[in-house]
């Protein structure tokens, strides 16, 4: 009956918990509904070229290397989440006031800098937060399932402007104004957030179990070691980092022009829908991945969102249609809703508990980051030089380099289970 009772509290304090964390994740998704499908056509109304529209997304994704480790660093000394996303809103909401009222270069690439740092920044830093808080439950908490609340809001948010006539050609004032009622909103969601206990000891979460320290290589130099904090970075962890950065940079092409691609390539007022389409798609893949993960290696599911996106972005490439176009969409089941929690799952495993957050932040600079940053300036100048059909298609090629490497050093990458 004790045991029962134990049981039954632990589920209670597993849902609600959930819920907390998952109102979290919705409502900072909700702000990725406008920044995500809208910024390159905020920058393209405010005059850019294709080219300059990739510089400042890159922009925006080489600052964001930056300041989410910086921060990751001083929440894991501190284990105190909230001060870094309150200031983070902050900063986000600046710069969206900078980038509309200011049309300068100059002033533009601040406003990205600010919008970076406001954007970029939770990410990490919720991931942790989740993962420290949910360490005291016996009962181990399903990462998918509370991320995937996310994706909800930013389908939400899609949809909503896509049921807004004339969205996508609206002044930037107007998108940048449903910007800042979504991070408000999320601001006020922080109030519910759960503050982890910096004596709690991290245990393994759902997909997400406890690292394994063996094989952990110290770096030295002229014999001597450099950062102790670093040591549990070792050759696995980096082989399986650069097979996620070039994942990365081949779906960069997605992320930084789909939206330019719709309205220049196809003439397709559906910016919102599509984008919809795509989260909607990788809802049942982000709670699948659990399962999969707990029968395979979670590098596995990263080799098989490489693979689908050879097929997606040829798919653009090849067939230029309304139809390709949903399609492609589509296969971001694979290309992220699979990946994020296999990726998440490999990290985890190969970082320290209490060195958590800085291994997200170094996931979400250098793994998602930096190859944003090169592809959406490659992507640009490879725009404006060949065309977007041909830019879809060159970047498969990022995602055939990361199979290669799996391939290469698959039984060592397949070991971390």
């Amino acid at each position: 009956m004790g045991r029962t009772m134990e049981g039954l509290n632990d589920h209670k304090a597993q849902n609600h918990l959930g819920l907390r964390f998952g109102t979290n994740y919705f409502l900072y998704f909700a702000i990725f509904g406008i920044i995500s499908p809208y910024l390159q056509i905020m920058l393209r109304n405010l005059g850019y070229s294709p080219s300059q529209v990739g510089f400042f997304l890159g922009l925006m994704e080489f600052v964001g290397i930056f300041g989410p480790m910086a921060s990751a660093r001083r929440a894991d000394r501190s284990s105190r989440f909230k001060p870094g996303l309150y200031l983070s809103g902050g900063l986000l909401i600046a710069g969206l006031c900078l980038l509309v009222t200011v049309k300068t270069p100059i002033a533009t690439a601040c406003a990205i800098c600010l919008l970076s740092l406001g954007i970029k920044t939770p990410t990490s830093i919720l991931d942790a937060a989740l993962l420290r808080t949910a360490s005291g439950l016996n009962k181990p908490l399903d990462y998918g399932a509370v991320r995937s609340s996310g994706s909800v809001g930013f389908i939400v948010v899609t949809l909503i402007a896509q049921c807004i006539p004339g969205f996508n050609e609206s002044s930037p004032k107007a998108m940048a104004s449903w910007t800042v009622l979504f991070t408000v909103l999320f601001l006020l969601s922080l109030t519910i957030m759960p503050e982890a206990s910096s004596s709690s000891k991290p245990t393994s979460t759902s997909n997400l179990p406890t690292p394994l320290n063996s094989g952990t290589i110290a770096f030295s130099q002229s014999g001597k070691s450099l950062n102790k904090n670093l040591r549990w970075i070792d050759s696995t962890f980096i082989v399986g980092l650069v097979v996620i950065l070039l994942g990365r940079i081949a779906i960069a092409a997605v992320g930084s022009f789909f939206s330019l691609y719709l309205t220049e390539e196809l003439h397709w007022d559906a910016i919102g829908a599509l984008w919809a389409v795509s989260s909607i798609a990788e809802v049942p893949l982000m709670i699948y991945a659990r399962r999969f993960i707990k029968k395979h290696s979670p590098m596995e599911g990263v080799a098989i969102a490489s693979g689908a996106l050879v097929v997606r972005l040829l798919i653009y490439a090849v067939f230029p249609t309304k139809a390709g176009a949903v399609i492609g969409q589509a296969l971001h089941s694979l290309c992220y809703g699979l990946f994020l929690p296999s990726a998440i799952a490999f990290i985890n495993l190969k970082t320290p508990p209490e060195h958590r957050t800085t291994g997200m932040a170094l996931f979400n600079g250098i793994g998602m980051g930096l190859p944003t940053l090169l592809g959406s300036i490659i992507g640009g100048n490879l725009i404006e030089l060949f065309g977007y059909r041909q830019m879809f298609a060159s970047f498969s090629l990022f995602a055939v380099a990361s199979l290669v490497i799996y391939f290469i050093y698959k039984k060592k990458l397949i070991d971390v289970k």
